[in-house]
């Protein structure tokens, strides 16, 4: 009999302190509880959020490519703060059981939202410096309310049967109104000079399996065509896979609405929709995901049947997976979820371009830390087990790490990865 993956449940909860409970979900009576004062965490958080890329401005990246997790020494200083104030010793304990039985385990961790952004598995847990990403494997766990919602979109998925197992990309696809310099430009800049992306490209195109069908591999990026009614007709036809590279404003946690957070797909500004237009646009907010049609339309659809979401879905963009912030999470991720994915990978803080690596950062111009971050997504979520190989790629990224301390290899851009499942 094969043993199954142990797994444990980690919930955290702002209540004046910080309290966390866990339990082992495939063993008998393991559980353990644990809290830390607001004035034990306020300090090493606080600098945590300096670390970050933050708003995304030239000012704050240039901050972030000289900060706290561009510097071997000082990223380790405070991840080794943080797991002393965030991370339950006994259940590091109990991680480092499994591995001695020959099991790397997965932590479910359901976190609050003052501890959103925290790169759980960068922990450093003892004086040696072994990360918790050495012991096992991580995923966010979204809201149990979301499960209902997926119920639902099942049911809609069931109405539009697939025809076939399609990934459906949309990469860097361009925003009407603005040029390629401005705020909502490309994201990925000229990728015919990019090796990485255009051999991604040729594979893509090589599968014979991928929408939209393209015969030369700059076609599949910054394409004019890929609004919301295409996409709409893509999931609808059938998919296994969703693929989005590109701009992701996400919502003000000061607002309170996590379902204002929005894609920008190539949507003129006449397009029907609830998020405001932006110059020549309408984004695509969660609350369309979510919502559908059915606030303007009488006879009108919701958010699933329209988009119904593949089992996964990769959003590649700055905050995508940023529903946690938020005390009520309906965000980009969530609606996913909601509308039938299974797994969504997404970023938990801004994400630096290459470019931004290159000219704010000043590293070699032939490194591309961005182009190496979608290709191992995309890899992971063709693999048999999506989690597993994203979280092997990321133990490649922190051996570089630890080898080099070089900015191409730092943390800043692949940690802000998570993968949200239900």
């Amino acid at each position: 009999m094969v043993n199954p993956r142990p797994t444990v449940q980690l919930r955290l909860a702002d209540a004046g302190d910080l309290h966390m409970t866990w339990r082992w979900l495939n063993a008998n009576a393991a559980y353990g509880t644990g809290y830390s004062p607001p004035e034990r965490i306020a300090e090493p958080l606080g600098e945590l959020t300096e670390a970050l890329p933050g708003s995304g401005s030239p000012e704050r990246l240039r901050a972030a490519f000289a900060g706290a997790l561009a510097s071997p020494e000082s990223e380790l200083r405070l991840m080794r703060r943080l797991a002393e104030v965030l991370w339950p010793k006994p259940l590091t304990e109990q991680l480092r059981q499994a591995n001695d039985l020959g099991f790397r385990a997965l932590v479910r961790l359901q976190p609050s939202p003052r501890v959103a952004a925290v790169p759980w598995e960068l922990l450093a847990v003892d004086d040696e410096g072994t990360r918790l990403l050495d012991l096992a494997d991580f995923v966010t766990a979204a809201p149990i309310s979301l499960r209902a919602g997926k119920a639902v979109s099942e049911t809609s998925r069931r109405e539009n049967v697939p025809t076939a197992a399609t990934t459906v990309y949309v990469l860097d696809p361009a925003v009407p109104g603005v040029g390629r310099g401005a705020g909502l430009g490309s994201v990925l800049g000229d990728v015919a000079a990019d090796p990485q992306l255009t051999a991604f490209a040729e594979r893509v195109i090589a599968a014979g399996d991928a929408a939209p069908r393209v015969s030369e591999p700059v076609e599949l990026f910054r394409r004019g065509d890929l609004d919301r009614d295409w996409l709409g007709e893509r999931l609808r036809a059938g998919a296994s896979r969703l693929f989005y590279v590109g701009h992701v404003t996400s919502a003000a946690v000061e607002g309170g609405q996590s379902e204002d957070a929005r894609l920008h797909l190539a949507c003129g500004a006449d397009t029907s929709g609830l998020a405001e237009a932006v110059r020549g646009h309408r984004p695509l907010s969660a609350k369309d995901l979510l919502l559908g049609d059915l606030p303007s339309k009488a006879d009108g659809r919701a958010g699933g049947a329209i988009w119904p979401a593949p089992p996964r879905v990769a959003l590649i963009g700055c905050e995508s997976g940023g529903d946690t912030r938020f005390a009520e999470s309906f965000g980009l991720a969530s609606a996913m979820l909601h509308n039938g994915a299974e797994l969504v990978t997404a970023a938990k803080w801004i994400l630096p371009t290459n470019l931004a690596f290159h000219r704010l950062g000043g590293i070699d111009p032939a490194e591309r830390p961005l182009s190496s971050l979608i290709v191992a997504v995309d890899d992971a979520h063709a693999a048999a087990d999506p989690i597993a190989t994203l979280a092997d790629w990321q133990r490649e990224r922190l051996a570089a790490w630890r080898a080099s301390g070089a900015l191409a290899d730092a943390p800043l851009l692949w940690a802000a990865l998570t993968s949200i499942v239900l």
